[in-house]
């Protein structure tokens, strides 16, 4: 874990901004009140841009380099095998409880930890995955939006707002909207039976060429079924995606057509629930507490997962004497895990030697140098260090790749302010609010580097004051939606 502050995109910016990216060539799209008769797929991503940008500035975005490796990965096995397929999709992970999943225009697939840490096995996860992508190939909001607008008059932006609303925290998004609609266009935030059999089908032909099981499809629905008969308000999840007693039976009788495997269990799949677990659930006490009464009971396989997960909570409650016995034994069976490697780094840093950190990771980067595990905590490792000018050269080679990685910005930002670069800090720090669409403040910090340019420094003077002008010209933009 990089330090927990840089874990989350906190909600700090006003939900009035609705984000865009910050590129040269910026253009949002045209969002008029006109009949959309269609959405182009270049319309599409835009959308998706903006939506993505409102997603980081007000929802608790994990910036978790272990998660987003294992998510993407996970992600874009099962894109590989997806038809229909016409950009490249994005995973995110939000920490939040419930059991949810979601997609929106773009290729953007949110999944909260909830959903991680109640699967209860990695074709479960993959299954909802599966469900998402086929949405979007399928392209089943482009078809919702034009329904919207048809039937209630309402702007492009109005029902992408109620939309976004809906989609990341559907219990708080119906309730916003409830006030100003009836319950004819409540009904449209969600999706019908007909998108929702489309994408079970879809879905689970994708989820089976990917290598995973599709009866587990129907097991999670069962899940999620039995959950409704013994709580009031139902799963989250369920109330975008509905769920009537033949959807979970045409799931279970469609799985049955497809050829018996075997199918392995997944160390990773483990690795990641037992972090949402450790990191993102109860207190780390608490979560200690669980992972010995689990390994406890676990006379038989293999306890890596469990082991892992108790050496983290150990490491939060700065526990290291007990944390390390642990961390040795699982790097003994796996060297390379970059599980153990991060939490490795996490341990060295915590207990006050992050020297060991980068003796230990600069093995592993000159072999993966372009990892975003590895070399953001190898960065994370040179801060703490004090060894600034390695840091700044490892992010900035790596943003060089991943321009827009929000948790490199930030490191790099962080760099800048302990060299007390005052110009090149400010002007980070403009391109981190500006990705969460707060371009006033953005256009303010390029103000301030501006202050810390010398006279003779021309060239960055005319690119900082262009900058500033695309950035005011951008809050304009936003201003017309």
């Amino acid at each position: 874990m990089l330090i927990k502050r840089m874990l989350l995109c906190c909600a700090v910016f006003s939900s009035a901004f609705i984000p865009a990216k910050a590129k040269s060539n910026f253009e949002l799209p045209d969002l008029g009140t006109s009949a959309l008769q269609a959405l182009p797929f270049e319309k599409e991503r835009a959308i998706g841009e903006v939506m993505m940008m409102q997603v980081r500035g007000t929802s608790p975005v994990i910036n978790d380099p272990v998660l987003d490796e294992y998510i993407s990965t996970l992600g874009n096995q099962l894109v590989s095998h997806a038809n229909d397929v016409r950009f490249p999709f994005s995973f995110f992970i939000i920490n939040n409880q419930d059991i949810n999943a979601f997609a929106f225009y773009g290729g953007h697939v949110g999944i909260h930890t909830g959903l991680i840490a109640q699967a209860d096995n990695e074709s479960q996860l993959a299954s909802v995955l599966g469900h998402e992508i086929a949405h979007v190939t399928q392209r089943h909001l482009a078809r919702r939006l034009q329904q919207q607008q048809d039937n209630s008059g309402m702007t492009i932006a109005g029902m992408i707002a109620g939309l976004l609303a809906t989609l990341v925290s559907p219990d708080a998004g119906l309730a916003i909207i409830s006030g100003t609609q009836t319950q004819s266009a409540l009904s449209q935030l969600t999706h019908s039976r007909g998108a929702e059999q489309e994408a079970d089908r879809i879905g689970m032909r994708t989820l089976y060429d990917a290598g995973f099981d599709p009866k587990e499809s129907g097991e999670f629905l069962t899940k999620l079924s039995a959950q409704m008969r013994y709580k009031q308000k139902p799963p989250v999840f369920l109330l975008t995606h509905p769920l009537p007693q033949s959807r979970v039976s045409d799931v279970r009788l469609r799985a049955q057509q497809y050829e018996t495997r075997q199918y392995k269990s997944s160390l990773q799949f483990h690795l990641a629930k037992s972090r949402v677990i450790a990191r993102y659930g109860s207190d780390s006490d608490i979560s200690e507490a669980i992972f010995r009464k689990n390994l406890k009971n676990s006379a038989f396989g293999d306890t890596s997962a469990l082991r892992y997960g108790l050496a983290l909570t150990l490491i939060d409650q700065k526990k290291f004497t007990q944390a390390k016995p642990l961390l040795d034994e699982l790097l003994a069976q796996d060297p390379g895990n970059l599980f153990y490697l991060d939490t490795l780094t996490d341990f060295y840093v915590g207990s006050g030697e992050p020297q060991k950190a980068l003796e230990h990771l600069q093995a592993f980067h000159q072999l993966r140098p372009n990892n975003q595990v590895i070399t953001l905590n190898y960065a994370h490792a040179a801060i703490e260090a004090k060894e600034y000018e390695l840091a700044e050269e490892l992010l900035r080679g790596f943003m060089l790749d991943k321009p827009e990685h929000f948790l490199a910005k930030q490191l790099l930002t962080d760099t800048y302010k302990h060299q007390n670069d005052k110009a090149a800090y400010h002007e980070a720090n403009a391109d981190l609010l500006a990705q969460v669409g707060a371009y006033m403040k953005a256009a303010d910090e390029v103000q301030k580097a501006l202050n810390h340019i010398e006279p003779q420094e021309e060239i960055k003077q005319k690119r900082l004051k262009a900058l500033l002008a695309q950035y005011r010209a951008m809050q304009k933009e936003l201003a017309n939606l």
